[in-house]
């Protein structure tokens, strides 16, 4: 069985424990909003001994404690009540779905942050541009309680709600806030990702993989005297190695400048930007990357 108490974590146990009723794994993904700052009015972020003091000591605080409180500052976590029992931090509407024990664990996360929260002198807008410390050991421990790497409404990039009841209570993963039915809040706006090959989706794509895939779409046509050897005694095999090493060229120039297309894209994948700043930065991408190379089929081939 996995530890009840997560490793590394301080415990304290606020003695509140009831069951879940069964069902698919989840964990759900908060952030504890305590301030509301702007991008031009940015707050200084809320110490963390002041929400692990209200969770745990704070009759009104442990009513709606989750299991665990992290810092993603420092990789500090607190955990308030064991993974096999229900938490209290989501509204749960009398007669609906029972939304804090509707899994075999339903393991409820708040991170400590808000937008524009300040920390260090610097302002950071979304949880994942936080330094995330302490997350993958975090995860691992989530994950260790059957709960898939899945976010069954989408891994959250900003504060827009989505709910579905029927998917709620049918699929097991990552649920932020926003997306648990019965519930209006719209946090966490962004989270971690599960795993670097998340974040990057040339993952497990090879070199071999792109140029393969960019010579069977290769519209060169061959030389034209080169399509019937036998009737043609002046074709020379050196003139088709020719253009088959300018065709390796083209294609070696078309995907540097793919891959540093999509090399950008990884890297501003769920940061917040705009369609145009993506546009921008594949065309600047492209426009480095390109080297036109000027193949001539038509050269004798004698």
């Amino acid at each position: 069985m996995p530890d009840l108490w997560m490793p590394g974590a301080t415990r304290l146990d606020i003695g509140d424990h009831a069951p879940t009723d069964g069902g698919p794994a989840k964990a759900i993904a908060h952030i504890t909003w305590d301030r509301n700052a702007t991008a031009k009015a940015p707050a200084a972020l809320v110490p963390y001994e002041n929400l692990r003091d209200y969770f745990g000591k704070n009759p009104a605080g442990k009513a709606v404690a989750p299991h665990i409180l992290w810092d993603p500052f420092t990789g500090r976590v607190t955990q308030f009540v064991p993974a096999d029992c229900r938490s209290k931090s989501l509204a749960d509407a009398a007669g609906g779905t029972r939304t804090n024990r509707a899994g075999s664990t339903v393991i409820q996360v708040e991170a400590l942050f808000f937008p524009y929260c300040v920390v260090d002198g610097k302002t950071y807008a979304r949880l994942a541009d936080t330094p995330c410390k302490g997350w993958s050991e975090l995860h691992a421990w989530v994950r260790s309680w059957g709960v898939p790497d899945a976010w069954p409404m989408g891994r959250p990039t900003n504060f827009t709600p989505h709910r579905s009841e029927t998917t709620w209570e049918k699929a097991g993963g990552w649920y932020a806030h926003a997306h648990v039915p019965e519930n209006d809040h719209q946090d966490p706006g962004s989270w971690p990702a599960f795993t670097t090959e998340e974040e990057d989706p040339m993952a497990g794509i090879t070199k071999q993989d792109i140029y393969d895939a960019v010579w069977k779409t290769d519209k060169i046509a061959a030389p034209a005297d080169a399509k019937d050897v036998k009737t043609n005694p002046t074709w020379q095999p050196q003139s088709v190695i020719k253009d088959v090493q300018a065709r390796i060229r083209s294609m070696d120039k078309r995907l540097a400048a793919q891959t540093a297309a999509i090399t950008s894209l990884a890297k501003l994948a769920g940061k917040g930007v705009d369609t145009a700043a993506v546009v921008a930065a594949v065309e600047k991408a492209i426009e480095d990357a390109v080297i036109d190379v000027n193949i001539n089929t038509k050269e004798s081939h004698v």
